[in-house]
């Protein structure tokens, strides 16, 4: 018998506020990932553009309204040998500050570069540095 191979598409919000990145952590209950800090986002419903579907899932999780700007980079993995992830993060900014965390996530941080480094783990630092995202003059 065969296994699928599955491709999953996870769109992430770079959400700046005052010059600062919204990061938030999983909850401990989270099969991916329990406990790390990362950017807001998801999968992509079937149908969805991009826009809507990161739009709905910043919504979700933050209870956020942002503008999306641009693309900043994608970046892919896999999760085991049938699953490979495809990561699509765009920067986007919020007018407000006010965070309303859904199940999925225990914490927040509205974080500058230096306690990004020290919250996100290596492989989105590792992006980060790849796509030259601590360069953006946005983020103090």
């Amino acid at each position: 018998m065969t296994s699928l191979n599955e491709i999953v598409v996870v769109l992430k919000g770079f959400i700046l506020h005052k010059g600062k990145v919204l990061t938030v952590q999983r909850a401990h209950d989270d099969e991916v990932g329990s406990g790390t800090w990362e950017l807001v986002g998801g999968q992509i419903r079937f149908g969805e553009d991009l826009e809507t579907a990161l739009l709905r899932e910043i919504q979700e999780e933050v209870g956020l309204d942002v503008t999306v700007e641009r693309i900043l980079y994608a970046t892919t993995f896999q999760t085991h040998a049938t699953r490979q992830v495809v990561i699509l993060t765009y920067l986007c900014k919020s007018d407000h500050h006010e965070v309303f965390l859904s199940q999925e996530h225990i914490d927040f941080r509205w974080s500058t570069k230096e306690q990004s480094r020290e919250l996100l783990p290596p492989a989105i630092l590792h992006d980060f540095e790849r796509n030259g995202v601590f360069s953006l003059e946005e983020w103090v």
